[in-house]
């Protein structure tokens, strides 16, 4: 099992280049950031856990750049989305942004996917809170036939273009992973539709994970189709679950980057160098 990170990169912690190159060095073996086009400041939405939403989901810097400057300053390190907000984007545009990267990068991109769970930031990009699904499945589907095609057409009810000519296309074949975020039973029929891997938040499928991991598993085997991979994301830094979590069959967990300067985070990834030897 691979152990990767998951960090909030804002405009007063540590750059994505230093966290990036840190992470590398040190054994991790992907970095995930995280990404919200703006905080709307008058919100209904409550957060998660009922807290006031931290400081940090209104202070991110765009994945895409912070990604391509940490993908400039290392070799190895894979570079995630965790998650980049389809339904808050033109699927086009991001086609691009995504092939672009990993090209620059060599191969190294993993697309981590969501619809998002902050209704009035969706709104403020035309986006229905209760279609948010469905208009990122067909934007991921739209993109995929960008990727794969030399010449690319999709119509659907929310994406709809003919003929198109798109490149670069992705390093990698026939796409960067696609790893679909969501917790239910309906995520997984989303991950066995469009996706290529799994992305749940830790705290949201703790209890029910090997059950799910089985019928995902299942899911592929009727269809045809590779078993998706499953990335676990937000992770606890305890050696027992992470070994259950390595029994489950999960291929990645991504532990949390604490957000903060230099002086705060250095100290956290080295304390993460026993995990390594816990889960092989």
């Amino acid at each position: 099992m691979d152990i990767g990170l998951v960090a909030f990169i804002t405009d007063y912690g540590i750059s994505s280049t230093e966290l990036a190159q840190a992470a590398e060095s040190r054994g991790f073996e992907s970095l995930f950031l995280t990404e919200h086009t703006h905080i709307p400041a008058a919100r209904e939405t409550p957060y998660a856990d009922g807290r006031e939403l931290p400081t940090e989901y209104s202070h991110t810097f765009d994945p895409f750049v912070s990604l391509a400057a940490a993908a400039a300053v290392t070799d190895r390190i894979k570079l995630g989305t965790g998650i980049c907000l389809v339904s808050e984007r033109d699927p086009i545009v991001l086609a691009k942004e995504v092939a672009s990267l990993d090209q620059l990068s060599g191969g190294r991109v993993l697309f981590g996917v969501g619809a998002g769970w902050n209704k009035e930031e969706m709104r403020n990009h035309g986006v229905d809170p209760a279609r948010r699904w469905t208009v990122t499945g067909e934007r991921i589907k739209a993109m995929q036939a960008i990727w794969s095609q030399e010449e690319a057409t999709y119509h659907g009810e929310y994406v709809d273009f003919d003929r198109i000519w798109s490149w670069p296309k992705p390093a990698q074949t026939p796409w960067a992973p696609v790893l679909v975020s969501g917790g239910g039973r309906g995520a997984l029929d989303r991950v066995l539709e469009y996706g290529d891997g799994w992305l749940p938040i830790y705290g949201e499928v703790r209890d029910r994970l090997p059950e799910m991991i089985t019928t995902l598993r299942e899911g592929a085997a009727e269809r045809g189709r590779p078993a998706p991979s499953v990335t676990v994301y937000w992770a606890p830094r305890e050696v027992e679950v992470l070994s259950e979590l390595a029994a489950a069959g999960v291929d990645r967990v991504l532990l949390r980057v604490p957000v903060g300067t230099a002086d705060v985070v250095l100290p956290r990834l080295d304390s993460y160098a026993p995990l390594f030897d816990a889960v092989g």
